[in-house]
């Protein structure tokens, strides 16, 4: 491994590969969004995980910029807070009125008012170790939601008895994603990435 241990090795591995697998989530929503745009219509599909997902992402990319040598963090979390606005814009220029009005009160309230208040409030009151842990909570909070967000679409899939409304590779791409993360982690031997990866792998694992 040209003189690197596999110590400095596993990490840098898992994150690249990490890298790859998250970026095939963000992807697995293109049919859906090329299916709203052909159809000129989001009636029956919700932006809330796009919206929630987003969030996850704005706090990751601040969470890794404190964090020392987590380049491979911000990377991907960049990546998809391009991808997540695109597809939450193209919902918003199809979806109803009263869709449209949610997503964007939760747009606002959320990766506006939210992050910005996070952002301030951590500066503030906190700094070195201590802001770095009290982020971290939050993102274990936030990206336990973003798991969390599609059981909706899966009481519908029950419901409907039909995998249009979440298709079975986003599912496969979650719990891939997961577990590679959930190994950064624990190969960077931080617990704020294992703990929502932990969790969110038994979530998608276990639908």
């Amino acid at each position: 491994m040209g003189g690197i241990s596999l110590e400095h090795f596993l990490p840098i591995a898992f994150g690249i590969l990490g890298n790859i697998i998250s970026f095939l989530v963000y992807m697995a929503p293109v049919p859906t969004i090329c299916k709203i745009y052909q159809n000129k219509s989001a009636e029956g599909y919700s932006s809330l995980s796009y919206n929630l997902s987003l969030f996850s992402c704005l706090i990751w990319v601040y969470y890794a910029h404190l964090k020392p040598n987590s380049v491979l963090l911000i990377s991907i979390n960049a990546i998809g807070c391009l991808i997540l606005t695109s597809y939450i814009t193209i919902y918003l220029v199809f979806a109803t009125r009263k869709d449209r009005i949610f997503t964007l009160q939760v747009f606002v309230a959320l990766n506006l008012v939210t992050f910005i208040g996070i952002l301030f409030l951590t500066l503030l009151l906190f700094s070195g170790t201590n802001r770095l842990t009290v982020l971290g909570w939050i993102c274990v909070g936030f990206s336990i939601s973003v798991y969390a967000a599609p059981m909706s679409t899966i009481r519908r899939v029950v419901r409907t008895r039909s995998v249009e409304f979440m298709p079975v590779n986003v599912l496969v791409c979650l719990t891939l994603s997961a577990a590679v993360w959930l190994g950064y982690g624990v190969f960077t031997k931080d617990a704020f990435i294992s703990i929502p990866c932990l969790l969110g792998w038994s979530l998608e694992s276990g639908k």
